[in-house]
C-alpha cells in the first residue's frame, strides 16, 4: 500500500469454479481451487477512488507432471506465476519486445488446460495483438490441442476490433484443424460481419449454419438482426425477426433494442416510436438502452418535451431504470439543438452531481454546444477539463474547438487548433478541414479557405459536398463571382454531384453579387438535372429578387413554389408581400397575409413592417394603425423600420400625436432611432406646432449631428424658421457647423428664407457672406429677394444701405469668380 494510510485492499473469494470454456467439460485435477476467481478490491479515501480485479491462479507448478516440475527446477529463469501473473507480464511490455521471451519462462505453459483459461484473460483485456501474439505462441507448444472454446474467443476479439476478414480467416482455419464450428462460432462470426455493416455476409452465414445441421440461438438472430440494422437495411431486420418468432425463438430485450436501433440507423423514428409502443404492451420491461434510443428518436422528431419527460420520468424512477452516460450526452444534445446552452451545462453538472464520470463522448458533446453557438471561451474551458479529467482529447474534441473559434470570427485560433491536432498525431479528418474551411470562409479569407482545400486533398481527404457548400457560401460573402465559377467547376470536375444545398448556396452566392442572370441560368441547370428546390431555394430566390425590384419575377418564382406544394416561410410571405405593395396589389398583399396567419405561420416584425409599406403605398392610413394595434395585441415590438413606417402612416394619416407616444415607447424598449425616426419625429412637431418637442428633440439628437443626413438637419432648420424660432434657428445652425456635418446649397435657402421672413436683413447677409466664404455661390434670386425687402418693407433709411452691401458683396463674388476662370 505504500505511504498512503488510507487505502485498503481486500481479497474476495468468490468460490466460483470456470467452466465457461467447455460447460460439459469437467476440468480434472488436484487443485480444486487453480481455476477459481478471487476479486481483489482496493479503495483510496484520499483520492475516492476504487479498483476491482480479478485474480486467477491457473495450474501451476505444484499441478504439472513430474517430468516437466524436474525440467523446471534446475532452471533458475523459471516463474511460477499466476494466469494474472502472466497477463500482466505480458501487457507491461514494449510494443517490440520478445512476447515469447515472457510466455517461456511460465511454468504453467506446460499445463493444456492454463491455454484457454490465458486467451480468455488476454482477449478480455481488449490487446488484440497481444492476444494473437499469445495465440501464434500457443499454436506452436507441443503439447496444444486446438478447441473451439479458443478459436470462439479469437473471433469475437477481431469482431470487436472491426477486422472481419482476421475473424473469417480464423473460421477456415479451426476447420483445417479439425475444430468444428458450433453455434457460438457461428454467432461470433455473423457478429463480426455485422459489426462492419456486411449483412449479406451475415445472411450467408446464418445459411451456412442452417446448412450444418445446428439450431440458431436467439443469439444467432440478435447478431443477425444488428448486422442487417447496423447497416441501415431495417426492412431485412423485420423479415429476420419474424423469422425468429416463425421459429419458436421468441425474442427478448436484446432483440426489441436491436429492433429499435435498427429503425434508428435506418432513420425510420417514428417507427421507432410506433414499436416502442407496442413493445410496453408486452411483458419484457424497457432497459436503460430501450430508453436512451427513444429519445435520441424523439431529439431527431423534433419533439423536445417527450425527450425531457423520458428523461424525468427516469431519473425520478418512474421508468423502472436510471439515466446513463449516454441519456445525458442525449439531453445535452438536446438542449444544444434547442439552443439552451446553459442547460446543457446544468444537465453536465447534474450527471456529476449523480456519481456518474463522464467519458470523451459527453465532453465532446458539452464543446459541441458552446461551439454551435460562437462560445470559444466556454468550449476552450472544457477543453482543457477533458485533459484534467485524464482524457486525451480525440479530433472530435479538437474539431469542435476549431469550429467554435470559426464561428466567433477567430480564424486564426481556429488554424491553431488544426495545427495543434497534427502536432499531437491526431489525424484530422473530413469535418475537421470543413470546418477550418468554413471558419476562413465566413470571415471573408476566401484565398485561406481554397488553400486549405488544396492541403485537404494533398493529405488524400477528398472533398465533399459539404466543403463545396461552405466554400460556394464564402464566396458569395466575399463579391468574389469569378470564385463561384471555379468553385462548381471544380465540383464537376471532382464527380461531385451538387445537392439541393449546394445549389442553394451556388444561387445565394450568384445573386449575393449581383449575377441575377447567372443564378436563374444555375436554378433552371437544378430543375433540369431533376434536384428538387425546397423552401430555402425559393426563399432565397424571391427575397433576392424583390430586393433587385424584380417583382414580377419574385411573383413568378411564388407560382412556381405554389405549384410545388412548398411550404411557404416568413422571409416569403414577407417578400411577397412587399412585392405585392410594390407592385401596387394591396388585395393581394392583404390575402397573402392573413393566409400566413391560416398557415399557422405567425408573422414577425418583418412580416408586419412589409404589409405597412403597402399599407402607406396605398395611402390607407387607418388599416396601418390597425395594423399596429394587431402587433401590440400579438405582443411583437417592432424595429426601427416598423416604427418608422408606423410615424409615417400616423402623420399622413391626421395623427400626429401619436408619433410622439410612439417614440416615447421606442425610449423605453430601448429601440435605437434612426433618420427616418426623427425625420417623422420632426414631421408630427411641424404638424402640431409643438416648438417646445422640438428643442428637447434637437438636444435628443445633438450627439448624432455628424451621422444624421443632410435632408433631416434642413427640415429641422425650416421647421424652427417656420415657427418664427429664428434665434433657435440660427443657434442649432452653429452647432451643426461646429460639428462638422456637411452644410449644402439648401441649408443657406432655408436660413436665408426663415430670415427674410422674420425682416432680419442684417443677418440673411451674414449668411450670405457665409456662403461666399464656403465657396457657394448665392443665387440671383436671393439677391432678388432681399432687394425686394429693401424696396418694400425695408424701410427707406435701410434701403439704401441693403443695396450697398448687396452690390459689394455681388462685386467681390463676381472677382472671385473671373480669378478662377
Amino acid at each position: 500500500m505504500g505511504t498512503n494510510t488510507n487505502t485498503i485492499t481486500l481479497t474476495l473469494n468468490l468460490n466460483l469454479k470456470l467452466s465457461p470454456i467447455r460447460p460439459k467439460t469437467k476440468i480434472l485435477c488436484k487443485n480444486n481451487s487453480a481455476f477459481e476467481e478471487n476479486k481483489q478490491v482496493s479503495v483510496d479515501y484520499d483520492e475516492g477512488k476504487h479498483e476491482v480485479s480479478t485474480r486467477l491462479t491457473g495450474l501451476r507448478k505444484a499441478d504439472i507432471q513430474r517430468r516437466y516440475r524436474l525440467r523446471v527446477e534446475a532452471d533458475r529463469f523459471q516463474r511460477d506465476w499466476t494466469l494474472s501473473e502472466v497477463v500482466h507480464e505480458i501487457l507491461r511490455l514494449r510494443p517490440h519486445d520478445d512476447i515469447e521471451g515472457v510466455l517461456n519462462r511460465w511454468i504453467g505453459r506446460f499445463a493444456r488446460k492454463n491455454f484457454p483459461l490465458l486467451i480468455r484473460e488476454i482477449t478480455q483485456r481488449g490487446s488484440i495483438e497481444r492476444s494473437v501474439q499469445v495465440f501464434q505462441w500457443m499454436k506452436n507448444q507441443k503439447n496444444y490441442c486446438p478447441r473451439n472454446d479458443i478459436y470462439n474467443m479469437m473471433i469475437r476479439l477481431h469482431a470487436r476490433h472491426n477486422r472481419t476478414d482476421q475473424a473469417r480467416g480464423l473460421f477456415f482455419e479451426m476447420q483445417e484443424w479439425r475444430c468444428k464450428p458450433d453455434a457460438e462460432t457461428y454467432n461470433a462470426l455473423i457478429n463480426a460481419h455485422g459489426r462492419a455493416g456486411q449483412s449479406r455476409w451475415a445472411m450467408n452465414i446464418m445459411e451456412d449454419m442452417l446448412r450444418a445441421s445446428i439450431p440458431p440461438s436467439r443469439s444467432t438472430y440478435n447478431n443477425l438482426i444488428n448486422a442487417c440494422g447496423s447497416s441501415g437495411n431495417w426492412r431485412e431486420a423485420l423479415k429476420v425477426c419474424k423469422k425468429m418468432t416463425d421459429n419458436g425463438v421468441g425474442p427478448d430485450l436484446v432483440t426489441h433494442n436491436i429492433v429499435l436501433s435498427a429503425y434508428k440507423n435506418g432513420a425510420q423514428y417514428s417507427k421507432a416510436l410506433s414499436y416502442f409502443e407496442l413493445m410496453k404492451g408486452t411483458n419484457i420491461r424497457p432497459d436503460t438502452t430501450t430508453h436512451n434510443i427513444v429519445i435520441h428518436c424523439l431529439v431527431k422528431l423534433g419533439q423536445y418535451a417527450k425527450a425531457i419527460d423520458m428523461f424525468n420520468s427516469m431519473r425520478e424512477k418512474r421508468a423502472g431504470c436510471h439515466p446513463d452516460i449516454v441519456t445525458f450526452t442525449s439531453i445535452i444534445h438536446l438542449y444544444s439543438v434547442c439552443g439552451q446552452i446553459e442547460n446543457c451545462k446544468a444537465v453536465f453538472n447534474t450527471m456529476l452531481a449523480e456519481g456518474l464520470k463522464p467519458n470523451i463522448v459527453s465532453y465532446n458533446a458539452l464543446i459541441g454546444a458552446y461551439a454551435s453557438h460562437g462560445m470559444s471561451k466556454e468550449a476552450l474551458s472544457v477543453f482543457n477539463e477533458i485533459k484534467q479529467s485524464g482524457f486525451c482529447p480525440d479530433v472530435v474534441s479538437y474539431t469542435s474547438l476549431l469550429n467554435a473559434y470559426g464561428r466567433s470570427q477567430q480564424p486564426k485560433k481556429a488554424w491553431e487548433v488544426f495545427d495543434t491536432m497534427k502536432r499531437n498525431n491526431r489525424k484530422p479528418n473530413l469535418v475537421s478541414y470543413n470546418a477550418l474551411i468554413d471558419a476562413y470562409g465566413s470571415n471573408g479569407l476566401l484565398a485561406e479557405a481554397v488553400e486549405v482545400l488544396r492541403e485537404m486533398e494533398q493529405d488524400g481527404i477528398q472533398p465533399n459536398i459539404v466543403s463545396i457548400c461552405t466554400l460556394l457560401a464564402a464566396c458569395g460573402r466575399c463579391g468574389q463571382k469569378v470564385k463561384i465559377d471555379a468553385v462548381l467547376s471544380a465540383a464537376e470536375q471532382r464527380g461531385i454531384q451538387l445537392n439541393t444545398v449546394a445549389y442553394n448556396s451556388a444561387i445565394g452566392s450568384y445573386m449575393n453579387v449581383g449575377e441575377y442572370e447567372k443564378a436563374i441560368t444555375l436554378y433552371r441547370s437544378m430543375r433540369k438535372n431533376k434536384v428538387t428546390p425546397d423552401c430555402v431555394t425559393y426563399t432565397v430566390l424571391i427575397s433576392n429578387c424583390c430586393k433587385m425590384s424584380k417583382y414580377t419575377e419574385a411573383l413568378g418564382f411564388l407560382d412556381e413554389m405554389m405549384k410545388l406544394k412548398i411550404p411557404l416561410s416568413k422571409e416569403v410571405y414577407s417578400s411577397v408581400i412587399c412585392a405585392y405593395s410594390k407592385q401596387g396589389q394591396l388585395k393581394e398583399a392583404e390575402s397573402m397575409f392573413n393566409s400566413m396567419k391560416m398557415a399557422d405561420c405567425y408573422p414577425d416584425v418583418v412580416t408586419y413592417t412589409a404589409m405597412l409599406h403597402a399599407y402607406n403605398a396605398a395611402e390607407n392610413w387607418e388599416k396601418a394603425c390597425v395594423l399596429f394595434e394587431e402587433m401590440e395585441a400579438s405582443n411583437i415590438l417592432p424595429d426601427t423600420i416598423a416604427c418608422s413606417a408606423l410615424m409615417r402612416a400616423f402623420n399622413k394619416g391626421g395623427q400626429p400625436s401619436k408619433v410622439l407616444i410612439l417614440a416615447e415607447i421606442m425610449r423605453e424598449k430601448e429601440i435605437p432611432f434612426g433618420d427616418s425616426i426623427f425625420f417623422e419625429m420632426v414631421s408630427a412637431c411641424s404638424i402640431l406646432r409643438d416648438w417646445r418637442t422640438a428643442v428637447d428633440l434637437i438636444k435628443l439628437m445633438e450627439p448624432s449631428f455628424t451621422v444624421l443626413s443632410a435632408g433631416l438637419l434642413n427640415q429641422l432648420l425650416h421647421f424652427l424658421g417656420k415657427s418664427g424660432k429664428t434665434e433657435t434657428m440660427m443657434k442649432l445652425f452653429y452647432k451643426i457647423v461646429a460639428t462638422g456635418a456637411d452644410i449644402n446649397f439648401n441649408t443657406y435657402s432655408i436660413l436665408l428664407k426663415n430670415l427674410l421672413s422674420a425682416g432680419n436683413w442684417r443677418k440673411y447677409i451674414e449668411v450670405l457672406q457665409w456662403m461666399e466664404d464656403a465657396g457657394i455661390q448665392p443665387s440671383n434670386e436671393m439677391y432678388h429677394d432681399i432687394l425686394f425687402f429693401a424696396q418694400r418693407g425695408g424701410g427707406a433709411e435701410y434701403a439704401v444701405v441693403i443695396r450697398e452691401r448687396v452690390d459689394s458683396l455681388k462685386r467681390k463674388v463676381g472677382d472671385q469668380i473671373s480669378v478662377s476662370k
